[in-house]
């Protein structure tokens, strides 16, 4: 059931344009409900600038979102759109940007007095969302992602301090003891980023699988932020005293990797390193670590593995050969001969690229935004595969299952290996 003011609300709404010329006008006691009426009907222009022009200290979900007189709707107990919960993250960026002189000369008298943003409370199941929706971990990493930026650009007009805006958000609503995995992937936090998420993170003692991306301790570019950054991200990560699968993609650990798994309390079993830019003393430290004799699945594609790196590239898959069960080597510069001899005994997936030869009209050395569009002759390919298997069986390793599909079904989950 619905109020008389409740349907009036809704009706003021229907012209975005409008009614946000007019929430300078409208008592500040209806903005409660103006909130909850535009979150949700995605009416995002007016949610944005509801955020933005906030009268009051709090802007709390739990208190805006719940079952109200006005409404019976509990939007706490559903998945937030991600419309509404961009448009609410824009409002939060555009209040940021808002000098203290200009937020305390708004009409009638009126400040922006908004101080505390209470996100916390969201439906977060732990099952896949609709596309249409956004899970707790996404709208943790996109205001992460926007206070983040603010601190680094500071405000658009030099000498005009801006409104800080305390921001709270929940990470998870599931038992800390059941939690396996966390996902951070794609989300683009950088180190600095992931330095103020994995502190929450690391409360999670019974985590099994941590994956990450973007975190950058090159040793040949150092610097003094980044150096400080790095340093504390390794103090947090030797919190974790059940991580199994760790996965670092797209991370410069040039000369690094030592410092990494050295603050790790107990071996793993998962490592994924792709395009992190080994050297080839980090695969040394890799292969003489407790975590070798470990590891089922390695993941070291975009790292050049030939030249003086195929030494100690070997010596890591003999260290490993016991465990190993999933092998991947994408763009590792590799040739089929070099892979073949070395390749683990109990290997059961390997994961390997179109071969070169293979694609058509390619110039020579290919590089790789070309192999990204070129097409492959798949008579050709079917002739290699052919040849594979024979080498395969000559070997006794017709049981290895070789692939090219780098993200389908056939990539093995850590926790079904």
């Amino acid at each position: 059931m619905h109020t008389l003011v409740f349907l009036s609300t809704r009706q003021v709404l229907q012209c975005q344009s409008a009614a946000c010329q007019a929430l300078p006008l409208l008592p500040r006691e209806l903005f409660p409900l103006l909130f909850k009426v535009a979150f949700m009907d995605k009416k995002t222009v007016v949610l944005r600038e509801l955020v933005h022009t906030w009268p009051f200290p709090l802007l709390s979900f739990q208190q805006l979102l719940q079952e109200c007189a006005h409404c019976s709707r509990a939007l706490l107990q559903e998945r937030p759109s991600t419309e509404s919960m961009q448009a609410v993250i824009l409002g939060l960026t555009a209040r940021l940007h808002t000098p203290e002189t200009e937020a305390g000369t708004q009409p009638l008298g009126r400040k922006h007095t908004l101080r505390v943003l209470d996100m916390t409370g969201l439906l977060d199941d732990g099952v896949e969302q609709d596309p249409g929706t956004m899970s707790m971990w996404d709208c943790t990493a996109a205001v992460a992602r926007t206070c983040i930026a603010q601190q680094q650009g500071g405000t658009a007009e030099p000498g005009l301090a801006p409104v800080p805006v305390e921001v709270r958000v929940d990470l998870r609503l599931l038992d800390a003891g059941c939690l396996r995995r966390v996902d951070l992937r794609f989300n683009n936090l950088g180190l600095r980023g992931l330095s103020v998420i994995i502190p929450h993170v690391a409360r999670f003692q019974h985590l099994a699988s941590l994956r990450l991306h973007y975190v950058h301790g090159d040793s040949r570019q150092p610097s003094v932020d980044g150096e400080d950054n790095f340093r504390y991200f390794l103090a947090q990560m030797g919190r974790f005293t059940c991580l199994r699968e760790l996965s670092m993609g797209s991370s410069l650990l040039s000369g690094r990797l030592d410092q990494l798994l050295s603050t790790l309390q107990s071996p793993l079993e998962s490592l994924e390193l792709a395009f992190c830019a080994l050297l080839p003393e980090d695969l040394r430290f890799l292969a003489r670590s407790p975590h070798a004799v470990h590891l089922k699945k390695l993941d070291l594609s975009g790292n050049d593995l030939s030249g003086s790196q195929l030494e100690p590239f070997q010596g890591l898959l003999q260290a490993a050969a016991a465990t190993l069960l999933h092998l991947e080597l994408t763009e590792c510069q590799l040739a089929d001969t070099q892979l073949l001899a070395t390749l683990p005994a109990e290997l059961r997936t390997v994961v390997h690229p179109f071969p070169v030869d293979c694609y058509e009209g390619l110039p020579w050395p290919p590089p790789a935004s070309v192999l990204l569009e070129a097409s492959i002759n798949e008579e050709k390919f079917a002739r290699v595969e052919a040849e594979l298997h024979q080498l395969l069986l000559a070997s006794g390793r017709a049981h290895v299952l070789w692939t090219t599909d780098i993200y389908g079904r056939l990539a093995a989950d850590y926790f079904s290996l």
